[in-house]
C-alpha cells in the first residue's frame, strides 16, 4: 500500500515518524556520551604519562651546596631532543604570584612552557596535588596537555613547582577517528532502526490495510459482507461495519417497497381514469385523459429514479458495458432497419458499469433511440475509462442536431422540440436524472459526425 500524501493524514506516517524520531534520539544522546567518555578515557590515560614524569622529576631533583636546583639525567631521549613534543621545567613562585623557571628541558631550547595566571594559587590550594591544563606549546598551533605539581625539596625552604607537557595531538587524532567510526556505526543502525520500524508498523497494520480492501471490495460488489478473521482488536469493527450494510440494505429495500407500493396504488386510479375517460368522451374527458396519462408517465419516471437511488446505496452490482451496447444496437437496428441506421459501437471487454443492468438499458437505450429517430443514418457509441472509478459513454449521430438553447430545454421532463415525432418527450430527461442519480454528468454538445453528442459520465466497477 502506497504511502499517503504529504498533506494528508496518516497513521503509518504518524507510528514510523514517532519511533524513528525517538530512536534517532536515543542513538544521538548514546553517541555523545560514548564519545565524551572515550574522550575522558584518553585525556585520563595521558594524563598519567605526565604524572609519571613529573613523579621522576620530583624524587630525582636535588639541592646543590650553592642552593642551586639540579635535575635529574633523564633517559628519554624526547625531552633531549628540540621541539620534539615533550616537554618538561622546573620552577619557584614569585612574590607576585607567578612563576620563575629554574631548569628546563633540552626540547624546549630557549623556551618555556606556558602556564595559567592563576596556576600559584590552585598549586597553593590543593598542596601535593596536579594540576592538569591545556597550552601552547613552543612551536605554531602545537597543542600540548600539561601539569604542574608543587613540592618542597630537601635542604631548600621555598617550594619548587614541577612541570611537565606533552603533544595532545596524538590523542585528538585517536578522539576523532572514534567519533567518526561511532558517527558512522551508529548512522548504519539508525538506517536499520527505521527500516525495521517501517516493517514493524507496516505489518503490524497489515490487518488494517486487508479491511479496508475487502470493505471496498463489498463497495464495488465483488463481495456481499466482511468475511476474513481478525485480530481481536478489529474484529469488533468488522463485526460493526456487516451489522451496518446488513441495516442500510433492509433500509434500501424496504424503501423500494414503499416506492413500489406508492406506484401500485397511483397506477390503479390512474388506469380508471383513463379508461373511464376513453369510455364517456368530450372535451372533459380528453383533459382527464391527457392530465392522467401525463402523472402515469411522472409516476414510471419517478419510479425508475428512486429504485436507481437505491440500488446505489445497496451492495453494488456491476454491469457488462460492452454487452449491453451490443444488445442495444441489435434491438435498435431491427427498429430502424426502414431507415437503414447503422449504430457503430466500441467498448473494452474489461469495462464494468456500477450498477444494474435495467439502469444501464435505459440510460444509454434511451440516448441511443432518440438519436436513431433524429439521425440520417449513422449512430456511433463509444465507451471509454476516464479515471478508476468513472467511464464516459458518448451517442452521436449524423442528424440536424440542436441549438444550445435546444439542448437546455430538451432535458426538461417531457420536453418535445418536434411534436410531430412520437414520444412522450421524456427519453433525454430520464437519462438526465437516472445519470445523477448515479452521481453522473450528462452533457450534450454538436457531434463530430454533424448532430447531437449526448455523454454521460457514470460510476465505474473493477474488472
Amino acid at each position: 500500500m502506497s504511502m499517503p500524501a504529504l498533506g494528508q493524514p496518516s497513521l503509518v506516517r504518524r507510528l514510523v515518524i514517532l519511533a524513528a524520531g525517538w530512536s534517532l534520539a536515543v542513538l544521538l544522546v548514546t553517541a555523545l556520551v560514548l564519545a565524551l567518555l572515550f574522550q575522558q578515557a584518553a585525556i585520563r590515560g595521558f594524563d598519567q604519562g605526565l604524572l609519571e614524569l613529573i613523579d621522576n622529576l620530583t624524587a630525582g631533583t636535588t639541592i646543590a651546596e650553592e642552593g642551586e636546583v639540579v635535575a635529574p639525567a633523564l633517559t628519554d631521549l624526547r625531552a633531549l631532543r628540540a621541539f620534539s613534543g615533550k616537554y618538561w621545567q622546573i620552577a619557584e613562585p614569585t612574590p607576585d604570584g607567578q612563576l620563575k623557571v629554574l631548569v628546563r628541558s633540552r626540547s624546549l631550547w630557549d623556551s618555556e612552557l606556558k602556564w595559567p595566571t592563576d596556576i600559584v594559587k590552585r598549586l597553593n590550594a590543593e598542596p601535593g596535588q596536579p594540576v592538569s591544563y591545556n597550552t601552547a606549546g613552543p612551536q605554531t598551533n602545537e597543542r600540548l596537555r600539561a601539569m604542574a605539581t608543587q613540592a618542597k625539596l630537601p635542604g631548600r625552604s621555598a617550594p619548587v613547582v614541577f612541570m611537565a607537557a606533552e603533544d595532545r595531538s596524538p590523542v585528538d587524532r585517536d578522539v576523532r577517528s572514534f567519533i567518526t567510526a561511532t558517527a558512522i556505526a551508529f548512522l548504519l543502525l539508525g538506517v536499520g532502526m527505521i527500516a525495521a520500524v517501517v516493517i514493524q508498523v507496516r505489518v503490524g497494520l497489515n490487518p488494517l490495510f486487508a479491511l479496508q480492501r475487502e470493505i471496498a471490495s463489498v463497495r464495488r460488489g465483488k463481495a456481499e459482507r466482511v468475511q476474513a478473521a481478525y485480530p481481536s482488536e478489529l474484529a469488533p469493527l468488522a463485526d460493526e461495519l456487516n451489522a451496518l450494510m446488513a441495516h442500510n440494505q433492509e433500509v434500501v429495500e424496504r424503501q423500494r417497497t414503499h416506492v413500489g407500493n406508492l406506484a401500485h396504488a397511483l397506477k390503479t386510479p390512474l388506469s380508471v381514469m383513463l379508461t373511464e375517460a376513453r369510455q364517456t368522451g368530450g372535451p372533459l374527458a380528453e383533459v382527464v385523459e391527457g392530465q392522467a396519462e401525463a402523472m402515469r408517465q411522472q409516476v414510471d419516471h419517478h419510479l425508475r429514479r428512486a429504485r436507481a437511488a437505491a440500488r446505489m446505496q445497496g451492495s453494488g452490482e456491476r454491469t457488462s458495458v460492452a454487452d449491453v451496447l451490443d444488445e442495444l444496437a441489435r434491438t435498435l437496428e431491427r427498429i430502424f432497419q426502414d431507415k437503414g441506421v447503422e449504430i457503430d459501437w466500441d467498448a473494452p471487454d474489461d469495462l464494468y458499469f456500477q450498477g444494474e443492468r435495467q439502469d444501464l438499458l435505459e440510460l444509454a437505450g434511451n440516448a441511443m433511440e432518440n438519436a436513431g429517430k433524429w439521425c440520417g443514418h449513422r449512430i456511433r457509441v463509444r465507451a471509454a475509462p476516464v479515471s478508476a472509478d468513472r467511464f464516459r459513454l458518448t451517442i452521436e449521430d449524423d442528424g440536424p442536431g440542436l441549438t444550445p438553447e435546444q439542448r437546455e430545454a430538451v432535458v426538461r421532463r417531457g420536453a418535445r422540440l418536434d411534436e410531430t415525432a412520437p414520444g412522450s418527450g421524456l427519453g433525454l430527461s430520464i437519462v438526465d436524472e437516472l445519470s445523477r442519480a448515479y452521481g453522473g454528468v450528462l452533457r450534450l454538445g454538436e457531434a463530430r459526425l454533424g448532430g447531437l453528442s449526448v455523454e454521460m459520465d457514470l460510476p465505474r466497477a473493477e474488472a
